[in-house]
């Protein structure tokens, strides 16, 4: 299961109206940004151009991936493609660069969108964006302003579709009203599933997709480390993440114990597995479910696809489903901006 291919991956509308995509997508934030420098950018690059070639269509960034650097770096990629990809990208976060993993602030006001917009289709290099998320909620701007002036984006050919991320299920009700909504971008894993509380439900009853960030828990399901504080440099987020240090890390990693039986079983790695089980919650919770882990690496994206290969049992679901229930930490720090926060 585990070998590398060349089959292609499935597609899936992306919500009602949506494009077509696979149903696998990629998330770059890691190539530029967050994750510790990228030490070898050619195969960084390479990584996407192999994506493609398997059937990965849903390309993820966001304006404060690097403070657009990570726009800029996808940018020569996806002009080459453009007419074969689905562009995604996000605004809403801003952040002080001398304190790049410190406080943000959260911008829904229009003028700020407008201005927004055109940031990133500069850094891109294109004349229109095909999926563009508000990446975070500000709850005191309404939300009729905020997907208002997105909707006004639409009508002005600068945007194709609209996605909400870490929104509640009364705030994607609300916005979908305002304009369609094609997807919701949220954490989704086998440690993060908050979302099935309400978010799936309303998103499945609207037609929206869910497109899960993080499907690996920002690697630590892929068992690649352990303490963060430790194994990850001083410029990797994840070492300001309370579920990756101290007691919590080492209480989590004792959690991978059945993912680690299924993947020697089925003669896969724990990211495949971890991967089928968020594919598989597409027919769970009938609806499209389209994650994006990220990547640097041919060898991964391969190992990646080939998860939408896998279907796990009854059994092997029934093994995984306490584990989330048992994860030690939160998410982040400050849940408050995400839909957890909120519910």
């Amino acid at each position: 299961m585990s070998d590398s291919t060349n089959q292609t991956i499935a597609t899936v509308g992306l919500g009602t109206g949506g494009p077509e995509v696979g149903v696998q997508g990629l998330g770059c934030m890691g190539m530029s940004w967050a994750y510790g420098p990228t030490h070898d950018e050619a195969e960084a690059r390479a990584t996407l151009e192999r994506a493609l070639e398997l059937g990965v269509t849903l390309f993820d960034t966001a304006d404060v991936y690097g403070f657009g650097r990570n726009e800029e770096f996808i940018s020569p990629f996806v002009r080459a493609n453009r007419d074969r990809i689905t562009l995604a990208t996000k605004f809403a976060i801003e952040r002080d660069e001398s304190d790049p993993f410190g406080r943000q602030r959260i911008r829904n006001d229009r003028p700020y969108i407008r201005q927004a917009v055109e940031g990133s289709l500069r850094r891109l290099g294109v004349d229109h964006i095909d999926l563009y998320y508000m990446h975070r909620r500000n709850p005191e701007v309404p939300l009729e302003e905020s997907v208002g002036a997105m909707a006004e984006l639409v009508a002005e050919g600068k945007v194709k579709h609209l996605g909400l991320s870490e929104v509640t299920a009364n705030e994607l009700r609300a916005a979908h009203a305002v304009h369609p909504i094609a997807a919701v971008q949220s954490e989704w894993s086998l440690f993060s599933r908050d979302i099935e509380e309400s978010v799936v439900g309303a998103a499945r009853e609207l037609g929206v997709a869910l497109v899960p960030y993080s499907p690996l828990g920002r690697g630590f399901l892929t068992g690649s480390f352990v303490q963060a504080e430790q194994e990850l440099g001083e410029d990797d987020f994840r070492r300001h993440q309370p579920r990756f240090t101290g007691d919590n890390a080492a209480a989590n990693a004792a959690l991978l114990e059945p993912l680690r039986k299924i993947a020697e079983a089925r003669g896969a790695t724990l990211a495949q597995i971890a991967l089928a089980w968020v594919q598989q919650q597409a027919q769970v919770h009938r609806l499209a479910v389209v994650p994006i882990p990220g990547t640097r690496t041919r060898a991964r994206i391969e190992q990646n696809t080939g998860a939408t290969r896998i279907e796990l049992s009854a059994d092997e679901l029934a093994a995984l489903e306490p584990i989330a229930g048992q994860v030690a930490g939160a998410r982040y720090a400050d849940m408050s901006a995400t839909s957890a926060g909120r519910e």
